[in-house]
């Protein structure tokens, strides 16, 4: 008798454990992918929206029991925050190498995933990031993809919008002189002139700046038709209010990091007349937007911002590479990686060049109206 109860004892363990690891009888085998961008600080709600979009992709993808050499995966992110920070980019880029990281999403700024990659292509690793400066994938490096399009497609698009549909002549242009504002500003110029605008002014300030009066000053002498801003939501937000204390009447034009309901927010009836643009169609207009948007709110309880669906197609373009490769090693899915073809959540085909950009990004002209963002013109993308 006692025999057999430490005998179904010992059958009712088995089968715990058997419950426990799968019908298989081994524990799915864990690969690491890294993550990092701007968690604290004033560009720690980009960060968290990316992240967030990755977050989803994992979880999704884990519950379709993903299998390498015959054997259940499961994908697990290990996030740095890098301040938005080149130094701190570097350093937390190395830290992720040395725990083993398999595929790196990230980073969010391109300031600090250009100096970041040198890391990262060191040790062979796969890199798909938010950043869209040109320079991110004109260094050589075969293992560099994006997550949006590059300033280059943007700048074009929303320099020939601001004199051909917003009628400027006369143009100021402001940046932040980070990597991502910068390189904007410069793309946007170049577009402006090809189209039949005059620069009538280019002035630089910084990433932590928030008193912009006296560059102001100095513009309002040359009385522009329009003045473009390059940087983020708290460059940007603060500038637009000063715009209209200072009495100036043209309108602020900027990138996508200043699309958010943050900057609405922070710059109050001034943001009025702010025209931006953004890498993308706008959510509703996605391929897979729609039901992106009701998976998102049902997990994070709250709505899609600007950067999830694309760090979610990102994140989903990684993971399915290495499945197709059969292997999660860095140089056995890196060229498959390179070959992505797939029907995305932002697209209905995303895939990169031979650079590692987006062969078709679309992108999307909005202006506040009434303290909403309203889409004025989509190109591409679809």
């Amino acid at each position: 008798m006692k025999t057999a109860f430490h005998k179904t004892v010992l059958q009712l363990a088995l089968l715990s454990t058997a419950l426990a690891f799968g019908t298989t009888g081994a524990q799915a085998e864990d690969i690491k992918l890294g993550f990092a961008a701007p968690m604290t600080g004033a560009q720690a709600q980009y960060g968290k929206d990316m992240q967030n979009g990755v977050v989803l992709a994992i979880e999704e993808f884990n519950a379709t029991h993903p299998k390498i050499g015959g054997k259940e995966v499961k994908f697990v992110l290990l996030s740095e925050d890098d301040q938005a920070d080149p130094k701190t980019g570097s350093v937390v880029a190395q830290k992720l190498v040395d725990k083993g990281i398999q595929g790196m999403l990230g980073h969010f700024n391109s300031g600090t995933s250009i100096p970041a990659s040198t890391v990262y292509n060191r040790a062979g690793i796969p890199q798909i990031a938010m950043a869209t400066a040109p320079e991110y994938t004109r260094q050589g490096f075969k293992n560099t993809f994006r997550m949006m399009t590059s300033d280059t497609q943007q700048g074009s698009v929303i320099g020939a919008f601001a004199v051909r549909k917003l009628g400027a002549k006369t143009i100021a242009i402001v940046d932040d002189r980070t990597a991502y504002g910068q390189g904007l500003a410069d793309e946007f110029e170049k577009a402006a002139k090809a189209a039949g605008g005059k620069i009538v002014r280019r002035e630089f300030t910084n990433d932590k700046a928030v008193d912009f009066k006296a560059v102001l000053t100095n513009i309002k002498r040359s009385n522009p038709d329009i003045i473009f801003f390059g940087g983020a939501e708290a460059q940007s937000a603060p500038m637009a209010k000063q715009m209209k204390e200072l009495g100036l009447k043209a309108p602020l034009v900027s990138g996508e990091m200043s699309k958010t309901d943050n900057f609405i927010k922070l710059a109050g009836p001034a943001a009025n007349g702010t025209v931006v643009s953004l890498a993308g169609l706008p959510l509703d207009q996605m391929p897979g937007g729609p039901g992106y948007k009701q998976r998102y709110e049902k997990r994070f309880g709250s709505k899609v911002e600007t950067y999830s669906p694309y760090a979610y197609d990102g994140a989903m373009a990684m993971m399915k590479a290495m499945v197709k490769a059969n292997s999660a090693e860095p140089a056995k899915y890196l060229p498959v990686l390179a070959k992505t073809s797939m029907i995305g959540v932002t697209t209905r085909n995303l895939a990169y060049d031979a650079r590692g950009d987006l062969k078709d990004g679309g992108i999307t002209v909005y202006k506040v109206v009434d303290g909403q963002w309203t889409v004025l013109e989509s190109v591409g993308g679809k």
